[in-house]
């Protein structure tokens, strides 16, 4: 008969398994705890990076921000969870183990902004399997460092016990605090400090560097006797490859974002610069060469055919009473060109929340030229400002003319000035006889979304007449196309009248009515309202078009 074993007295420590004693420190067991739990937050917060770094350029290279964060944080959570898993296999030799998962998570952390970067670049108009080659590489991003990410929590839970032996319920308390903790600096870090500084693959190639001098000083500083003399040279020699590699793209990133942004745009880039908001590049524009201006990596305005866009988008609304206008959006100053060739116009309001770009152009002489140097007219007033949050705060009835020339709704901060609550807020500012105009996107690529846009208007109180006009096809930055028309929704509190430019000092624009009769075959009804909660409209990412 097996007699049971007495329990042990409370307080008492469990037994140390075989070969799992404590280490031979070169500092006091508090001294190595406490640096342990450093290289925890250490660790976390790049791993926090790393995961924000993949949503921000997943965002820009591949549109729809909710999706992509969706798929980097699901794949990268069940891949953590995979990765403790395999890790128990490696706590007999945690600290070669620990070693080796940060100097291998420090490199493929490191790397991945410019990896993504460069699949989009140069295999983005390449077509077949290579159509979706970003997204592909994304997931096989989030599932190596989530992986490694989940390897580091057990290794490091054998490491903090190896220190100083306390019960488990403790020791997981410490390691999750300091976890936690960290990647709190790391979220924080990236938005506020590494990106708006360095940039995002500067940023996350500082990141890997960080990340394998940590895993490399906590394992050969303190835990260097629990590693053979053979397995210090082969830690040492990888993480030197590995900040190798990380500080010769560091040096080498400037060369490569322009090889890059070459592939891209073509030779003939003129200005690319980062604002706070977005991406600015600017094409031609000299010597007679079509000017083409990138926001995001996407073609919103083509010097070929964009008058016909923003002719098409301004005048039917300023059919009436037009001395006050407001124009959300619309940076580039050419919708204001537009809007201040109608002779009764008094004052015109601009409401952009990028004011780097408005100051670009303001004084780029191809872009300043463009828009009829629009922004030197003293009727024209610029509000920095996101348009949302502006128009909560606008005087009500204080417009004539609301012109919406904004983003397309492919990520959550632009799908809320496509909501129902939006809507109620333009018409709120729309005085007795206003006119709300708003860029719906495609009819013939997207019927869907634009018959949302325009029952969302409908939604908020006011009457529509829906019209479009055709546009030449053309090819944006990593092969996306343009769409062959454009789509708009002209709407007041009683039904408007689409007219045809015919106000004094406007250009005639030709065939609204043909556009009016060919779009309705497309129509969509029944379709809900988008609103803030609950929006309805899909991936735009799949090409650009002229909406800025």
């Amino acid at each position: 008969m097996i007699e049971p074993h007495a329990p042990a007295p409370p307080g008492t420590a469990p037994p140390p398994r075989s070969g799992a004693g404590q280490a031979r420190l070169p500092v006091r067991p508090a001294t190595g705890r406490f640096l342990v739990l450093t290289g925890v937050f250490v660790c976390a917060a790049c791993g926090l990076v790393y995961e924000l770094e993949l949503v921000a350029l997943a965002s820009y290279l591949i549109g729809d921000s909710i999706t992509q964060a969706s798929v980097v944080l699901s794949v990268m959570v069940f891949a953590m969870g995979i990765g403790s898993l395999l890790a128990k296999r490696l706590r007999c030799r945690a600290a070669a183990g620990f070693g080796a998962v940060e100097a291998l998570l420090a490199l493929i952390g490191g790397c991945s902004a410019m990896a993504l970067y460069a699949v989009f670049a140069w295999t983005g108009d390449w077509g077949g399997a290579w159509a979706n080659g970003s997204s592909y590489l994304l997931v096989a991003f989030s599932l190596a460092i989530g992986l490694l990410i989940g390897a580091e929590v057990p290794l490091l839970m054998e490491l903090i016990q190896r220190v100083r032996r306390q019960d488990a319920g403790g020791a997981v308390a410490d390691l999750f605090a300091a976890d936690y903790v960290g990647a709190l600096a790391g979220g924080l870090a990236f938005p506020f400090l590494l990106l708006p500084l360095l940039g995002q693959l500067t940023a996350t190639l500082i990141t890997g560097t960080v990340n394998a001098i940590a895993g490399a000083a906590l394992v050969l500083g303190l835990f260097r006797q629990d590693l053979t003399r053979r397995g210090r040279w082969l830690l040492v020699v990888a993480n030197l490859l590995v900040l190798a590699l990380l500080a010769s793209a560091a040096v080498l990133v400037d060369d490569f974002e322009r090889s890059a942004r070459h592939a891209m745009y073509g030779r003939d880039v003129r200005v690319a610069m980062h604002t706070d908001v977005q991406d600015v590049v600017l094409t031609g524009g000299t010597d007679g060469s079509r000017l083409d201006l990138y926001l995001d990596g996407r073609l919103r305005v083509s010097g070929s055919d964009e008058r016909r866009y923003h002719e098409a988008l301004v005048h039917p609304a300023m059919n009436g009473p037009h001395a006050r206008v407001l124009v959300l959006g619309g940076g580039d100053g050419l919708a204001v060109r537009e809007v201040l060739r109608h002779r009764g116009v008094r004052r015109v309001d601009v409401v952009e929340l990028d004011t780097e770009f408005v100051e670009l152009a303001r004084t780029d002489p191809a872009l300043s030229a463009l828009n009829g140097h629009a922004y030197e007219d003293p009727r024209v007033r610029v509000v920095a400002a996101d348009a949302f949050g502006w128009l909560r705060q606008a005087p009500r009835n204080a417009y004539d003319v609301v012109v919406s020339d904004l983003p397309d709704p492919e990520n959550t901060s632009s799908t809320k000035l496509y909501s129902q609550e939006f809507y109620g807020l333009a018409r709120a500012v729309l005085g007795d006889g206003g006119r709300l105009v708003v860029h719906a996107g495609p009819v013939a690529a997207r019927p869907r979304a634009f018959w949302t846009v325009d029952a969302t208007v409908r939604a908020a109180g006011l009457r529509t007449v829906p019209y479009s006009v055709g546009g030449r096809d053309s090819y944006a930055a990593g092969g996306s196309r343009v769409p062959h028309d454009w789509g708009y929704v002209l709407a007041a509190r009683t039904r408007p009248y689409l007219g045809d430019g015919a106000a004094e000092g406007a250009p005639r624009v030709p065939s609204l009515q043909a556009g009016v009769r060919a779009m309705e075959r497309t129509r969509l009804e029944g379709l809900p309202p988008s609103t803030l909660v609950h929006p309805r409209y899909a991936d735009y990412g799949d090409y650009a078009e002229y909406a800025d």
